[in-house]
């Protein structure tokens, strides 16, 4: 795309706003103001800044997960279920929610069980 000098800029945006309704004129005027509104900005991609705590984005989650798996230890499957889990956890739905506690809860139990197994003697 072109670049749009300053005068050319300002003419189309108040082109947009002249065409729109009064009602969503004022809702800009009190909302974001007609200095700082835009209506040519770029939308932002909701991948790109979708982020948990560490600040990571799902593909980033996703592949360092996956390669710090052996290549033998995962099919297409099993990376399709990392990614589900993923975006699960990353959206904050219940489900997967439940399911990684479950995971948690699960794979402590097992290692208390290991460990109680290996205290006894035989």
């Amino acid at each position: 795309m072109h670049e749009v000098s300053k005068e050319e800029a300002e003419s189309r945006k108040k082109a947009v706003f002249e065409s729109m309704s009064p009602r969503r004129q004022k809702y800009i005027l009190n909302r974001v103001g007609y200095e700082k509104w835009d209506p040519f900005q770029e939308p932002k991609d909701p991948i790109d800044i979708r982020r948990d705590q560490s600040q990571r984005t799902t593909q980033m989650l996703v592949r360092e997960f996956l390669q710090s798996r052996t290549f033998e230890g995962y099919s297409n499957s099993y990376s399709s279920g990392v990614l589900e889990l993923c975006l699960g956890l990353m959206n904050d739905d219940e489900r997967f929610r439940g399911m990684f506690e479950f995971s948690c809860w699960y794979r402590d139990l097992l290692e208390k069980e290991r460990a109680e197994k290996a205290g006894k003697p035989k």
